[in-house]
């Protein structure tokens, strides 16, 4: 079972199908980069839209006998040595041998006006996303708490005017040297809001009503919340990151509970769209190769009426 449909759930569930394994994805579908009109750094589908995107993930899927269902997984448990069942809003419940949670994460963003309504379009918040597409035009930048300068610096790659909005962060001597450096201008005190004219961004209003023509701002989230409720559940263990909590996991995805795995948004916040994707593959096929394995080894037991899965007749010797 995937549970979550965007690049890193539709990945998994395609080398799944691939590979013959009997498989449900469920989505709730709230991808994180739905207000986003296309995405860039993805070969082949550069300047594609989310949107479209997804549909044709879920085309290729559904030509494989991958099953989809639209709804919410709210809770989960193991079930036996070998499997979970899991529980839908809808009051259903589904049985998995194996788990993959892609349900990615949300961003919480600054309290300002008018942010969040252009979250997505002129209010950015990845460059590699969307720098190319803005490049050259007047960047304001809200800083982040606890890596101020970050942002700014490397936005100024895509822009020569590039205006940092300190919203309360304070500045190490090294940030406001690679600032100056960078040629990005500083600009004390509390952003109150965006000013907006026929819907485009056209400057930064400061609480001291102070306004700053821009025509694009990048903005990090405060906190990015990872959607991470049936991990917590089964006891996955979670780090701490100066963005929030995400789940532990290997360089396959695998968690710290047997069987289940994690992939995309929900493990991390770097994960743009084709990095996510190929965490999703990398998952499937590691779970592909473990059932495999699992099935192999008890048919070898089976048959050689001894119980061992690796066929030994007790006397130490090797497999």
């Amino acid at each position: 079972m995937v549970v979550g449909g965007g690049a890193a759930g539709l990945s998994a569930a395609l080398v799944l199908g691939r590979s013959r394994r009997r498989t449900l994805v469920v989505d709730a579908g709230e991808p994180r980069n739905a207000p986003s009109a296309h995405m860039q750094g993805y070969l082949s589908r550069d300047g594609m839209s989310p949107a479209d995107f997804l549909a044709e993930g879920r085309r290729e899927i559904a030509g494989y006998g991958v099953e989809w269902r639209s709804g919410e997984v709210t809770g989960g448990a193991p079930d036996g040595a070998d499997g979970f069942v899991l529980t839908l809003a809808d009051g259903g419940t589904v049985r998995a041998r194996r788990l993959v949670v892609t349900t990615g994460l949300v961003d919480e963003l600054p309290e300002i006006d008018g942010l969040a309504d252009r979250w997505g379009r002129d209010v950015l918040h990845c460059p590699y996303c969307h720098g190319w597409e803005v490049r050259d035009l007047p960047f304001g930048v809200v800083a982040h708490p606890t890596m101020p300068a970050h942002q700014a610096l490397v936005v100024s790659q895509w822009s020569g005017d590039v205006t940092l909005f300190l919203h309360g962060a304070e500045l190490s001597e090294r940030d406001a040297a690679l600032l100056d450096a960078a040629g990005v201008r500083v600009v004390a005190g509390e952003v109150a809001g965006l000013v907006v004219t026929d819907d485009r961004l056209t400057g930064v209003r400061l609480a001291d009503g102070r306004v700053v023509e821009r025509s694009v701002v990048f903005a990090g989230a405060k906190r990015l919340a990872a959607r991470d409720g049936v991990l917590r559940q089964l006891g996955a263990d979670l780090r701490e990151t100066p963005f929030g909590e995400f789940v532990v996991v290997d360089e396959t995805g695998r968690t710290s509970v047997p069987g289940v795995w994690a992939a995309g948004n929900v493990t991390g916040p770097q994960e743009q769209v084709v990095n996510a994707a190929s965490l999703g593959y990398r998952a499937a096929a590691t779970i592909n190769g473990e059932l495999l394995m699992t099935d192999l080894e008890a048919k070898a037991a089976a048959r050689s009426g001894t119980g061992d899965p690796a066929g030994r007749e007790g006397d130490g010797s090797a497999a």
